[in-house]
């Protein structure tokens, strides 16, 4: 619980925290806990709105498979709660992570009652595992991977995770080094299982939902003919960086448009102070107001201060910077933007995304640069050249299709002791019952 100061600060900063905050503490109501009675419950956790898309994707196949079952999702953010439902129908329910302290946990487990449960990535809290595994609930860890930064603390403190590792029935892994590392802080080798990235698989998801991307860029005086530069999910420092990258792009290339998607939306309040302290023209997407039209040139920035909407941005772009890649450590997923064809830059810090990177620059995929002023030459050149764009383009889609498969091998892994606990497994559809 010594976290708890920093937990309930991010909580309180991104807004919205008080909507369901009981079931941070395992206080459920009564429609939840009808839902659940006499159910064979799955419970799948991802932690926030990366992993919610990744657990979207895992749902969407695994679904058809246990038809009897009942599907619960949790999350610990706010913005991952409200893609859950987003993109998530009503019969799957959908809650808070219970703070990991015992009688919280203990509370939650009781309730939710699971038959498994399937966390995404590595997100350990030993509470919720230890009493998981005194009720002899199978564990999964689902696109499971171990950074530089965590692998060292992870075996520093063997004595305390390493009967939590040996606790997973199923690691689903997504490659082999990630395998390796988990082998050496507890994970049963024959629990382990190299299934690929899910995030491959994740970026292909089909939304329902549909923004005009087109008609918002008309609306603001964007023209159809100009070239879109989308720098997504950037973090501190990023955003005034690329402005006036983007404004000294523009005296060449005087059509550029520069689209900024902030990883949190909240840090809308500090961006717009330092754009317009450097006199940068933009406008904020909940600004655009419907019926209201700006001339053209007016502004040559748009700053998306809204979630769930950076695929449909990338959907228009001519270029794509992938941001916490340059002013800040981790980087974030380059997938989603060479899933749609698109030429992918980002920064030398994609820490969280070394395999990931790795695949896209062997491909000759995507660009790596090392600071802003190789990144602001780099698309001086991309922008200069479409048929290089192009190409780029052309390699992220083959990179993309050669890794796809992690959803369904995944799926494969959790059947078995599904199907051990009583839970009916339906045949694969277009194979033989």
């Amino acid at each position: 619980m010594l976290a708890s100061p920093y937990y309930f600060w991010r909580m309180v900063r991104r807004g919205n925290w008080q909507q369901d905050f009981g079931q941070r503490f395992a206080n459920y109501d009564a429609a939840i806990k009808q839902a659940l009675t006499n159910r064979h419950v799955i419970w799948l956790h991802a932690v926030s709105v990366g992993e919610v898309g990744l657990c979207t994707q895992l749902i969407r196949a695994l679904e058809p498979r246990v038809p009897n079952a009942k599907i619960v999702v949790s999350c610990t953010t706010t913005t991952g709660m409200h893609e859950y439902r987003r993109r998530l129908p009503t019969r799957i329910t959908k809650i808070y992570y219970p703070i990991d302290r015992r009688k919280y946990v203990r509370r939650a487990l009781a309730t939710i009652n699971p038959e498994a449960i399937v966390l995404l990535e590595a997100e350990i809290w030993p509470n919720f595992l230890w009493r998981a595994s005194d009720l002899k609930i199978p564990l999964f860890l689902a696109n499971a991977r171990l950074s530089n930064r965590s692998f060292p603390r992870y075996k520093a403190f063997g004595w305390l995770f390493r009967k939590l590792f040996a606790a997973f029935e199923g690691v689903g892994c997504q490659n082999e080094e990630d395998a390796q590392r988990l082998r050496a802080v507890g994970c049963r080798e024959n629990a382990v299982q190299v299934v690929g990235n899910l995030k491959f698989d994740a970026a292909k998801l089909s939304e329902r939902r549909h923004l005009d991307v087109r008609g918002l860029l008309r609306q603001i005086g964007v023209p159809d003919d100009a070239l879109i530069l989308v720098a997504g999910s950037t973090h501190d420092g990023e955003e005034i960086l690329l402005a006036e990258m983007a404004a000294r792009l523009r005296k060449k290339f005087p059509k550029l448009f520069l689209i900024i998607v902030p990883r949190h939306f909240e840090r809308t309040k500090n961006i717009t102070p330092q754009l317009r302290s450097h006199n940068i023209r933009f406008i904020c997407r909940n600004e655009i107001i419907p019926g209201t039209q700006l001339r053209p040139g007016e502004v040559d920035c748009l700053l998306v201060n809204t979630t769930g909407e950076l695929m449909f941005f990338y959907e228009h772009a001519d270029l794509v910077f992938v941001g916490k890649s340059l002013t800040a450590n981790g980087g974030q997923n380059p997938i989603e933007p060479a899933a749609l064809g698109k030429p992918v830059v980002f920064g030398p810090n994609m820490q969280n995304f070394t395999d990931i990177v790795r695949i896209l620059l062997k491909h000759n995929a995507a660009v790596q640069v090392n600071n802003a002023e190789e990144l602001e030459r780099v698309f001086g050149q991309l922008l200069d050249d479409p048929a290089r764009r192009a190409e780029f383009g052309k390699q992220a889609l083959a990179a993309v299709a050669e890794n796809l498969g992690a959803v369904e091998r995944t799926v494969e892994m959790l059947l078995p002791q599904l199907q051990a606990r009583g839970i009916f497994v339906a045949p694969k559809k277009g194979s033989e019952a």
